[in-house]
């Protein structure tokens, strides 16, 4: 039996996607979350073989989750599923760990094929993402030196920080999402706008936005 996790803000794509995914014979959707930070809980619990998941959910971005999925469960695959088709949101999905990323608005004809592939832990990409990741390639194609991105630089935590803030949470706030003591969020929020160069939340929030951890 191939299990899969649903994650997504939405409750009628996760219903949607329930209702086309049981209809294949040994499929099951073991788990739904509606964020981020419910779809790692969920995860580990019961480790799916798939997780399909969407980019924008509040508390915990889908980048976030990726990778912290894959941290613990290596074995499963994430299917990213998405209404971005930018090159730089499927680059970022990547690098988080993802093997797929699916369009929402071909998941009626494009699912499945999806699902199989990832499952056998082959990539697959909506053909207008691959297109216009291949436009991209091409454009990019003379070498040059790559820059490191400063959100490499953050600690998973940091960026969990970095999310809870820019979305309007309090530092206490964000200690009781993170299951930490005031003081300890304190710290980090320190010492990430401190690594970041930034002297007010407002240089954060660009920064959220500017990495898709939050949107605009």
């Amino acid at each position: 039996m191939l299990r899969i996790l649903i994650a997504d803000d939405h409750e009628m794509i996760r219903r949607g996607l329930r209702d086309l995914l049981e209809q294949h014979e040994g499929w099951e959707v073991c788990a739904e979350a509606s964020n981020g930070r419910e779809a790692i809980e969920r995860a580990r619990s019961l480790p799916p073989h798939v997780a399909v998941l969407d980019l924008a959910m509040p508390d915990l971005n889908g980048f976030e989750a990726t990778r912290q999925i894959k941290k613990v469960l290596p074995n499963t695959e994430v299917l990213i599923f998405s209404v971005h088709e930018a090159e730089d949101f499927v680059r970022d999905a990547l690098e988080a760990g993802a093997l797929g990323y699916l369009l929402k608005s071909d998941a009626a004809l494009h699912i499945i094929a999806a699902i199989e592939a990832v499952s056998a832990h082959k990539p697959y990409f909506t053909s207008s993402v691959s297109r216009t990741m291949l436009r991209t390639y091409i454009a990019q194609a003379r070498t040059r030196p790559e820059t490191v991105s400063s959100i490499n630089q953050l600690t998973g935590r940091e960026r969990e920080m970095v999310q809870l803030l820019a979305e309007g949470h309090t530092t206490r706030g964000a200690s009781v999402h993170l299951g930490i003591s005031a003081k300890t969020a304190e710290t980090h929020r320190t010492r990430l706008m401190t690594k970041l160069g930034f002297r007010s939340i407002a240089e954060l929030v660009r920064f959220a936005i500017r990495h898709k951890m939050i949107e605009p």
